[in-house]
């Protein structure tokens, strides 16, 4: 990936020293929430869902996969800066306006949550544009902060439920059993979900053609993860049947609707790369016999599989550099069609072509033998 050394310098500065302060404040918020078996014991049963989370994630995000570090930093931001930052505001808020406990819950939770977890979406679009290329990046950075956020408020509420301090009873073991089954089990997506919406915007901000809509769809997307977030959370006031009709009638149809986005987003993505790169074999820019060696996931794996059996890890990982920089090509050619290429698109398509002009004499395709040097 070809990168901008100022935007990506400002980003890693911005994001580094912003999680180092996150984090410093809400491991003491931690620390202060109880003893320390107490917070194993939650800390524990909030890392369940999230590798399961985060598999989910990555297996949408296997056309293009996004930058480890860029993942691992979304997951921070939710953990540490996003959690921090709404406690911050959650307290001026309550301080300045004075909202009931139930009106924070509803109002100033969704708001406050929301804006902390998307200005990672929007950090992103503002300085590291290039590795957004679309609906399904967004879902997936959205998704990784969300995860973070709702790991790490999931061990306050743990812990508060064992520690009885969540004025549900006196907690124990059942008061942490049932935390666990409703946070952690029955609604593990909620935290991602809400976000994905933000995300949703920020990936149709980066293909589209209107300044206007630039602006407008990320704004309407956080709106939305509003919205949804505090239906949710008003639920959480009207008692257990608020919750459970919630649930049913709002959540899990927007799960499986937002589930059906991305699904289809990634799909979308094999016919739009298809198109594209055929544009650029036409253009002679790639062999049009390679495309669908790269396109088609399936195909993707066996062309390893052939290249490792005939050159070994090195074949394997010349080919592995040959597809993902055939798709990248792929993305940037496509936005080029459309209309929307970015600033930097011609040093971007020249890295991507010097790449693919390089590894391609030491790929071979099955039905083919493996050069060796």
């Amino acid at each position: 990936m070809v990168r901008m050394p100022r935007d990506s310098m400002v980003f890693t500065v911005v994001v580094t020293v912003l999680t180092v302060l996150g984090a410093a404040a809400m491991l003491l918020v931690i620390a202060l929430s109880g003893a320390p078996r107490t917070l194993a014991i939650a800390t524990v049963f909030a890392a369940l869902p999230v590798g399961p989370l985060v598999a989910c994630y990555l297996w949408l995000d296997r056309y293009e996969p996004e930058p480890r570090r860029l993942l691992a930093a979304g997951l921070l931001w939710g953990g540490f800066v996003a959690t921090a930052a709404a406690l911050l505001l959650q307290g001026i808020g309550g301080l300045l306006v004075g909202f009931t406990g139930d009106d924070g819950i509803a109002i100033v939770a969704p708001i406050t949550e929301e804006a902390t977890k998307g200005a990672f979406l929007v950090l992103l679009l503002w300085w590291r544009r290039a590795e957004l290329d679309g609906v399904l990046d967004g879902i997936v950075y959205a998704g990784m902060v969300g995860i973070g956020f709702a790991f790490v408020e999931n061990i306050l509420y743990l812990a508060a439920a064992y520690n009885g301090t969540d004025g549900m009873g006196p907690g124990g073991t059942t008061a942490l059993t049932a935390t666990f089954v409703v946070r952690c089990l029955v609604s593990p997506f909620a935290h991602p979900l809400f976000t994905t919406f933000t995300g949703i915007g920020v990936g149709l901000a980066v293909n589209a053609r209107s300044e206007t809509v630039r602006w407008l769809t990320p704004v309407g997307g956080y709106l939305c993860a509003v919205l949804a977030h505090s239906a949710w959370n008003s639920s959480t006031v009207f008692g257990g049947n608020g919750f459970w009709l919630v649930y049913v009638v709002l959540m899990l149809p927007a799960f499986v609707g937002v589930a059906g986005i991305a699904v289809w987003a990634r799909r979308s993505e094999r016919t739009m790369l298809t198109a594209a790169l055929g544009d650029a074999a036409e253009r002679g820019l790639i062999p049009a016999t390679d495309i669908g060696w790269v396109v088609d996931l399936g195909a993707r794996r066996e062309a390893r599989r052939h290249a490792r059996r005939q050159g070994g890890r090195r074949a394997e990982a010349a080919m592995e550099t040959y597809q993902q920089a055939a798709i990248e090509l792929g993305f940037l050619h496509s936005r080029y069609l459309r209309g929307t290429p970015p600033p930097d698109f011609a040093a971007r398509g020249q890295a991507y072509l010097a790449r693919i002009d390089a590894t391609r004499p030491s790929v071979a395709f099955p039905g083919q033998v493996v050069p060796t040097r």
